[in-house]
């Protein structure tokens, strides 16, 4: 089924696609989204690309350079972030007193216009309850809800975060961030013990505690880096070890479809401001002409289609690997509700 479509992606500041443009997937140089939220620079990279435009690279030199080539990741969003102090007119919430938008509210995630509670797949909401337990207590969502939705902290969810404007290096496919930051910025982690390698970060800011020593200041450029091994957007699987799971499948029950989004949201848990959407599309190949341009109503039928169920995809990627806050692989006999989040977390 996966042959009888094609893939766009699109980015803009807000949820109205009147404001994206189409993201040159694998592409060096990133699209500059502007607003009075923020000032983002995106590059998306995905190995094996087929979509659109027409004419984009297969992949990305990005998928040579460590830890990418190790990991076999199949798809990355890395971003230049930089938020803006909004004005006392544009912000009601708690932001508007601070410097920065604190580090508990800054979330990434998925979320979708319409319901998917009769589309997730059997046990999937007992799956969720160990994946918060065990992996990660700070995702936020509700995939039973009318307009479901699954966000995680930023400090927790991103793979790489650098405090600081880090490089764009064609040779290295585009925007390009270690973990860490600037001497200015490594400083500003290292004051309230933000751990210096990813892993530890992402371990450290699980705790509520730690998240609310950081902020996200504005007018300081941050390198965020989000990626894995698990979509396969070539073959519209979700990989999984030992094996792949068809996503049309499970996207929103209904077979063939005109056309299908999955929707990455980075936005305000406490003003509901968004600063970025990013729209990955699937087409119908027959709704799309030669030069790449889709065909007259072929935009409009993408709301007829009901919202992808990538909401699992989101559970998994949080780490390459699904360990416990100790490192220990998640025990197969672990069952949601057995026992409380442990409070000992290093």
């Amino acid at each position: 089924m996966a042959d009888k479509y094609i893939l766009r992606i699109t980015a803009g500041p807000g949820y109205d696609e009147d404001t994206h443009e189409e993201v040159p997937v694998n592409k060096p140089h990133p699209l500059q989204i502007q607003s009075p939220a923020a000032d983002i620079e995106l590059n998306v990279r995905i190995r094996n690309y087929q979509g659109l435009p027409r004419g984009s690279p297969s992949t990305s030199s990005y998928f040579s350079t460590k830890p990418h080539a190790y990991n076999k990741d199949q798809y990355s969003i890395s971003l230049r972030f930089t938020p803006h102090k909004p004005s006392s007119r544009q912000s009601a919430g708690s932001d508007a007193r601070c410097s920065g938008i604190k580090g508990t509210d800054l979330q990434f995630g998925n979320d979708f216009d319409r319901p998917i509670r009769d589309k997730l797949p059997p046990g999937f909401s007992t799956a969720m309850s160990i994946v918060k337990w065990w992996i990660d207590p700070g995702l936020d969502g509700d995939a039973y809800a009318d307009k479901p939705y699954l966000y995680g902290p930023a400090l927790s969810s991103f793979n790489v975060l650098h405090v600081g404007p880090g490089e764009c290096n064609e040779t290295k496919g585009g925007l390009c961030f270690n973990e860490g930051g600037d001497e200015q910025g490594s400083r500003s982690r290292s004051s309230i013990g933000m751990p210096r390698d990813s892993k530890g970060r992402m371990k450290w800011a699980l705790r509520d505690a730690n998240k609310a020593k950081w902020v996200f200041q504005y007018g300081q450029t941050y390198g965020l880096d989000f990626f894995n091994p698990y979509l396969d957007f070539a073959n519209l699987a979700l990989r999984l070890p030992g094996f792949q799971l068809p996503i049309v499948k499970y996207w929103d029950g209904q077979g063939l479809r005109r056309s299908h989004q999955l929707r990455y949201v980075l936005r305000n848990k406490d003003t509901g401001e968004v600063y970025l959407v990013i729209l990955f599309t699937l087409y119908l190949k027959e709704d799309v002409n030669e030069d790449g341009t889709l065909k007259e109503g072929a935009a409009e039928r993408v709301a007829e289609a009901a919202p992808g169920t990538f909401i699992g995809e989101k559970a998994f990627s949080q780490h390459n690997e699904i360990r416990t806050l100790e490192g220990q692989p998640l025990p197969r006999y672990a069952k949601a509700g057995a026992g409380n989040y442990p409070d000992d977390i290093d």
